[in-house]
């Protein structure tokens, strides 16, 4: 079974890298955006995982779960749950709390390696998504020298309550390291995407609600054709 599944990964890694081969992709800008996370496969949400102090003794819950398409809300994860700030009993070593995230899995390796994004030839990372107006982060970790190092940016809600659009450049990432900013600040490394999230840092006690259809990357910073079916989930290339 496992033996499977590695060579069905190497031949979809395969047959991925020979498509670029042949349409010259590696060298030429994409004019197609490409799917990172198609949240209207509820299987998507089996590739996610989810974080909170509570790992480490706290009080904080989180809920990463598939909700189908249902009129006009398209099928989309829902991250949700109670961000509490009281402190682990009997863990003075545990002085702050009041976190939650989710980010995909590091997806299994195949026969040419580690299984890992290359967005540089892509200019931003976009999100469907629906907020409830909490200060929500973007987080990006990459195989860089530090593996705990992670690229966040503000995930800012014009319209909290309602669906939109964001067209994030990856060169506006700040390099972080729990939590705090990492000086110098290194270029994102972009060929070697690990994994992409969301976490709520802001320690306001409290529910939170945030619904997430689609995670892309595309070159332009407009909803166009075809980065529509992305955020209403038909992947285009993967």
């Amino acid at each position: 079974m496992l033996a499977s599944s590695f060579a069905k990964r190497s031949l979809d890694e395969f047959k991925r890298l020979s498509a670029m081969a042949f349409t010259f992709e590696a060298i030429k800008t994409p004019t197609k955006p490409f799917s990172i996370l198609d949240f209207s496969d509820p299987s998507t949400i089996q590739s996610c995982k989810t974080m909170s102090d509570a790992d480490m003794g706290g009080y904080s819950t989180v809920l990463l779960e598939h909700i189908p398409h249902s009129g006009s809300e398209p099928a989309h994860a829902r991250f949700h749950g109670n961000i509490s700030i009281d402190l682990p009993k009997n863990r003075p070593e545990i002085q702050r709390t009041g976190y939650a995230a989710w980010r995909n899995h590091d997806r299994p390796a195949t026969l040419f390696g580690k299984s890992l994004w290359n967005m540089d030839p892509y200019a931003f990372l976009a999100l469907r998504f629906k907020s409830d107006g909490r200060k929500y982060f973007v987080n990006v970790q990459t195989e860089s020298i530090v593996h705990t190092d992670i690229h966040q940016h503000r995930l800012y809600a014009q319209n909290p309550g309602q669906w939109e659009t964001v067209f994030i450049k990856w060169g506006e990432f700040v390099r972080t390291n729990y939590g705090q900013v990492v000086e110098p600040q290194t270029e994102m490394l972009t060929q070697k995407v690990r994994t992409v999230g969301i976490g709520l840092t802001d320690r306001v006690p409290g529910p939170f609600d945030l619904a997430v259809s689609a995670v892309w990357a595309t070159n332009r910073q407009t909803e166009g054709v075809d980065e529509k079916k992305v955020a209403e989930g038909s992947n285009l290339e993967m």
